[in-house]
């Protein structure tokens, strides 16, 4: 047996490495403390970067240099004082002291007191009052509530509510609009891990999460899409509604995200659910015919900021554009994948955890315009309604059935619902324009433009006619010899155009799709 096998072989040890670091450490910090008060440090004003000998100077020497700590109170009471008059400007408002500079005075601080952006913070003022500005970044500073669903495949809220009081849990019902709900004010034992989760008697879920399944109202024996499913908590939600009838698909584009939807839907006794891994964009080439469609569709996080608060810092202006531009092709996509005949269904529910306008109306409005939906109640009877009109959008005035929920008001992330009625299953196409013989039908994510012209219902192959001033006379058949009815051919404008199409009609239809295009 060797001797770092053998136990019962005694080894003297020397220190280890990390308590001979530590010692090297203090012998190097001994050396720089002397009794005086010359001290090593960094002079910054210096041209090359060293470190020198000079006496340690003044904390007043600083001030010039801006490093001291800026006086949090005296900011907030600032931005108070700003807000009270920019709310009654024409009254409080100082002699000879612009709005702008209010304005601008109110911006600054509060990207120095709440730590946002200057990018973010222009987005909010846009989009709330200030009086309910402050309220809303107050509001983000403070985490949301834990909230539990019922699972109720397994239980009942009652006997759920019970069992975790008897552990010491504090909770109550989380209020009259969700009757599988519990808010958790604090416990004893780690929710996460209590037999009751283990068995699967219920899931940690934020309460705005519960909103989008209710919109959608799923009925039993009916075939679901879950576009975007993980981590599972909607898609859970929406079987034990459906009691474990029908069929669920749970798609996401992430396939290591999908493990947990797996755990939970083995975890929560769902039997009825598929689980997929596919780019919602190019779903309906996968499958489609579905009774409704659940999209969950991932965006920039504006309306978690509490729980994530990189998001105050890390967007800008082509974050926003880059989750609007993918989330108009997953609706479109979502929108194709349901069927607007179905005796029960034909509903599309689109959410999404941002509250700004280019990733919620401005998408949605996209989405009317391109296929054959329209906007119905959501069913919620809370939310602010959604927007019409918008600094430079003018959208739908159906837009108003949306419902958009903010944490000061209804104390729980930001999120937007919106629900589509399909009531056609045909693309609609963009109308002709004066002169032009032929019409095309609008892009869909994942078909090509020839497969759209060639499938679509009543589209034509296209046909051009001829100019008929340029068309050369034509001769008699009898009349003049071969070589002059060659020379009459040859004398033919190259602008004319054959009626026929050619060999390869395929071809000949994608060529002048997008020479249309292009003009």
């Amino acid at each position: 047996m060797g001797r770092k096998l053998d136990p019962t072989n005694k080894v003297k040890r020397g220190p280890g490495k990390k308590a001979r670091k530590q010692k090297g450490a203090e012998v190097e910090l001994a050396k720089f403390i002397t009794d005086g008060k010359d001290l090593f440090v960094f002079c910054p004003l210096l041209v090359y970067e060293s470190i020198v000998v000079c006496k340690s100077p003044p904390l007043s020497s600083y001030l010039p240099l801006g490093m001291l700590s800026l006086d949090l109170k005296t900011i907030h009471q600032r931005i108070k004082d700003n807000v009270d008059v920019l709310c009654n400007f024409s009254a409080k408002r100082e002699e000879g002291k612009a709005r702008g500079d209010y304005v601008s005075l109110l911006k600054k601080d509060l990207c120095t007191y709440y730590s946002y952006n200057s990018f973010l913070i222009d987005k909010l003022m846009e989009l709330f009052p200030l009086s309910e500005l402050v309220d809303f970044l107050e509001a983000n500073e403070i985490q949301r509530p834990v909230t539990i669903r019922t699972n109720t495949l397994k239980t009942r809220r009652r006997d759920l509510a019970q069992a975790l009081i008897n552990r010491g849990v504090n909770l109550d019902p989380i209020g009259k609009w969700s009757k599988v709900g519990l808010v958790i004010y604090d416990s004893s034992v780690p929710v996460g891990a209590t037999p009751e989760y283990l068995a699967g008697h219920y899931m940690l879920q934020g309460a705005s999460s519960f909103l989008p399944v209710m919109a959608l109202s799923p009925q039993e024996g009916e075939m679901v899409l879950d576009m975007s499913s993980a981590p599972g908590g909607k898609t859970t939600y929406i079987a034990q509604l459906m009691r474990n009838t029908g069929v669920i698909v749970a798609n996401d584009a992430n396939s290591e995200r999908l493990k947990s939807v797996v755990g939970n839907i083995h975890r929560l006794g769902v039997t009825n659910t598929v689980v997929c891994n596919y780019d919602g964009r190019q779903f309906p080439k996968v499958m489609g015919g579905f009774d409704r469609v659940l999209l969950d569709a991932p965006c920039s996080g504006t309306g978690v900021i509490a729980k994530d608060p990189a998001v105050k810092t890390s967007k800008d202006e082509a974050d926003i554009l880059r989750s609007a531009h993918l989330q108009k092709e997953l609706i479109l996509s979502a929108i194709d994948s349901v069927n607007a005949e179905s005796p029960s269904g034909g509903y599309v529910v689109y959410c999404t955890c941002s509250i700004t306008v280019e990733e919620n109306e401005w998408v949605v409005d996209y989405a009317l315009k391109k296929r054959n939906v329209k906007l119905v109640p959501t069913g919620l009877d809370f939310g602010k309604e959604g927007f019409t009109n918008f600094k430079q959008f003018r959208f739908h005035p159906s837009l108003k059935l949306t419902r958009r929920f903010y944490p000061h008001s209804h104390n729980m992330d930001g999120f937007f619902v919106a629900k589509l009625k399909k009531f056609s299953n045909v693309v609609p196409t963009v109308p002709a324009e004066k002169g032009e013989g032929f019409s095309y039908v609008s892009f869909v994510p994942g078909i090509s433009t020839v497969q759209q012209g060639v499938k679509a219902a009543g589209v034509k192959k296209p046909t051009v006619k001829a100019d008929v001033k340029n068309e050369a006379p034509k001769s008699d058949k009898n009349e003049g010899s071969r070589f002059e009815k060659k020379q009459a051919k040859k004398r033919k404008k190259p602008t004319i155009v054959k009626k026929r199409l050619g060999k390869n009609k395929f071809q000949k239809l994608k060529t002048m799709l997008k020479k249309h295009e292009r003009e």
